[in-house]
């Protein structure tokens, strides 16, 4: 994995740990560094800290994001549920906050790598296509007409889980057990984040429906449910 730390002694901390605990890794200290590393190195999985010195974080957040699906898990020391959300909108898949525990770092490391490689897993084939949309669930591809739609792993994880059963309603406790795992210590703010991400993306809100008071399920507008 890669790990982003300006400072010396964390970063030290970090790789030490996951060392320990047999996760193998890159360490850089810029922004800068983090995205030329990012393609020669593919990590499977980036742990980011927003605090760096020559970029500011949410932007490296967005371009590693931008360059592919890798989860990535991003750490700060703020601890407000607004930080959470907006780390969550720019593209992180987890968030830790300093000062932490490496038990817990390797906890969230292995949870988010599970999660996405179990995306693949979760479907017989690896094509659903609704009309115009086709979620690949081999390669994690997401492609509207001849528009490429980029989503983040969890995005793309929950696009995945709702998408395998077209107008089933999946309560809310359901989908946050399910994509976020027992580890994910949030509100429910988070799936709705996430949600609404997803349909911006889409350009559409019917791709996905609320269904009040219970949860969400998939739909496929304007043309009604297909395949």
């Amino acid at each position: 994995m890669l790990v982003v730390e300006d400072d010396a002694a964390v970063a030290d901390g970090i790789v030490d740990g996951l060392s320990s605990s047999a996760i193998e890794s890159l360490h850089v200290d810029t922004g800068a560094r983090a995205l030329v590393e990012l393609a020669g190195y593919q990590p499977d999985v980036v742990l980011l800290d927003l605090g760096l010195p020559d970029m500011d974080g949410s932007e490296v957040c967005r371009a590693i994001r931008a360059a592919g699906p890798v989860p990535i898990i991003v750490v700060s020391a703020r601890n407000e549920e607004i930080d959470r959300v907006l780390a969550l909108e720019m593209g992180a898949d987890d968030f830790v906050v300093k000062p932490f525990g490496m038990r817990e770092v390797v906890a969230r490391i292995r949870a988010v790598s599970r999660r996405f490689d179990s995306a693949a897993s979760q479907s017989g084939s690896s094509e659903r296509r609704f009309g115009d949309l086709v979620i690949d669930i081999r390669s994690q591809r997401v492609t509207l007409g001849s528009q490429s739609i980029h989503l983040t792993a969890k995005e793309f994880e929950l696009l995945a889980y709702l998408s395998r059963d077209p107008g089933a309603v999946f309560k809310r406790s359901e989908i946050l057990h399910d994509v976020w795992d027992t580890n994910w210590y949030g509100t429910t703010k988070t799936l709705d984040a996430h949600i609404a991400a997803i349909r911006k993306k889409l350009g559409d809100s019917g791709w996905i429906e609320s269904v009040r008071g219970v949860g969400f399920r998939f739909g496929s507008p304007p043309f009604g449910l297909l395949q």
